[in-house]
């Protein structure tokens, strides 16, 4: 007898768990913006989630970068703002810094997240379903009527009027049949992170050191002078101590540079050091390697900090981030393709949805390096990279928009993803409103209800 390579399965009838208006897949960044935006304008809206908690990578222990511009003015406002606002009143988020490298940085708590995530969804009145995977679409010829669910229930469907895809990997895209590509032109992937926090680090000790020698410690674009200023930093360098660990003690360090990022308490760092190249998370034996991986590298890292890095010699570690943090997966192709030189151009569009600043910040797919470059002031997103071609019902947020592979290393980053996700939300309660295709709303109206919320565009400046 032959080995089986496949399975027939046979044809069933599956239950519709539940009908609604909106239903937003995913509950990270952009996810929870956009159910809130959606819902604000009165209708029905649903969001569920893969995991057993709200605010994805808002959980894992990076700032949030990019809510100035490279004025220091702020371009990013409306709800990101607001969600910002909410963590502040628990002490949870710290003010907007200007950052020499990272153009801004906000420190938040990520324990904090959850629960004002949940706070929101609550007064909403968004349905939250956890626990639950994008396991298929529902479609009539090129309109996405609903989504697959899986969970240990079974099989479900939701039946929606609009659906927007914030899973990140495009789940939802990819399964309704829109094109997708990943990566470079040879498909290589930002590598991922396994972010870990340390406490017990003597920051005072930690600054001193660093500002005050700058032959010993090299530190990428920030001048030394900004470690003595700002009590809230993040520094990459040390490129000569790694070579030196490396060579000392045989450590396991994937990458060229440290990153270590102050966190909200005296003590307190995140380390983002881990590396591994080749990682694709919408493979689960990849990412399953990847989480692995990251770990025990993550053990040499500590090895690192607390022998070789000034301030660590006590220090242990507290926590670590719940899952690896992706920075590439899929993206669609949309009605327009974001690229690297309207980024760096500055590039106005009519279409403009959000405003966004934060570099081109490449992590090479090989070697453990990265490059950065900024625009002069900001860019705009239109409306188009968020509208896959040829599928109707279907708006997409996040990191999985329509970009090449080099914009995507710029509108990456969190609060951005925030920004698309309140243009979704919005743009999707238009659509249901207007009764017409998401490509097909009204984009001044778009526009003039994002503003409503507070949305910076470049005309106000």
């Amino acid at each position: 007898m032959s080995e089986l390579t496949a399975i027939h399965e046979e044809a069933r009838e599956i239950p519709v768990r539940a009908k609604t208006d909106i239903l937003v897949v995913g509950g990270g960044p952009a996810g929870i913006i956009a159910a809130q935006a959606a819902s604000k304008r009165g209708h029905k809206v649903m969001l569920i989630e893969s995991r057993g908690f709200l605010g994805g990578n808002l959980v894992i222990g990076i700032p949030i970068l990019g809510f100035l511009g490279r004025k220091g003015n702020q371009i990013i406002k409306g709800l990101p703002q607001q969600f910002i606002d909410r963590l502040k009143a628990l002490g949870g988020a710290t003010e907007h810094r200007p950052c020499p490298l990272h153009v801004s940085l906000t420190m938040i708590n990520p324990n904090l997240v959850d629960r004002v995530a949940w706070e929101i969804m609550d007064e909403c009145k968004v349905d939250v379903l956890m626990y639950v995977f994008c396991a298929g679409v529902i479609k009539d010829g090129n309109k996405v009527k609903g989504v697959i669910i899986e969970s240990k229930s079974g099989r479900e469907a939701i039946l929606a009027k609009e659906i927007i895809d914030c899973t990140g990997d495009g789940d939802v895209a990819f399964r309704s049949g829109v094109e997708c590509l990943k990566g470079d032109e040879n498909g290589g992937l930002q590598p991922p992170t396994l972010m870990f926090n340390m406490r017990g680090v003597n920051l005072e000790e930690f600054r001193r050191e660093i500002s005050g020698n700058p032959d010993k410690y090299e530190v990428d674009t920030i001048p030394n002078e900004f470690f003595k200023e700002d009590k809230n930093f993040v520094l990459v360098g040390l490129r000569n101590l790694i070579i030196k660990a490396r060579e000392e003690e045989g450590l396991e360090l994937p990458v060229s540079r440290a990153i270590i990022i102050t966190g909200m308490r005296k003590d307190e760092v995140w380390i983002n050091m881990s590396r591994v190249s080749g990682v694709d998370s919408t493979k689960p034996e990849s990412y399953t390697h990847g989480e692995e991986v990251s770990l025990r590298q993550n053990g040499d890292v500590v090895k690192f900090l607390t022998k070789y890095v000034p301030g660590f010699k006590d220090a242990w570690v507290d926590r670590e981030a719940p899952f690896l943090g992706i920075r590439e997966s899929r993206r669609i192709v949309g009605e327009y393709v974001l690229t690297g030189d309207d980024i760096l151009s500055c590039r106005h569009f009519p279409d403009v949805v959000a405003v966004a600043s934060y570099p081109i910040d490449l992590h090479h797919p090989k070697g453990g390096d990265c490059t950065m470059k900024w625009c002069p002031d900001c860019y705009d997103i239109p409306f188009r990279c968020l509208i896959p071609e040829k599928v109707d019902n279907l708006i997409v947020a996040g990191r999985c928009i329509s970009t090449t592979h080099e914009a995507l290393a710029s509108i990456r980053v969190m609060s951005t993803c925030m920004a698309v996700g309140e243009a979704a939300g919005k743009a999707a309660a238009l659509a249901v409103e207007e009764d017409v295709a998401p490509r097909n709303v009204d984009i001044s109206a778009l526009q003039k209800a994002l503003k409503e919320e507070g949305v910076y565009f470049r005309d106000q400046a």
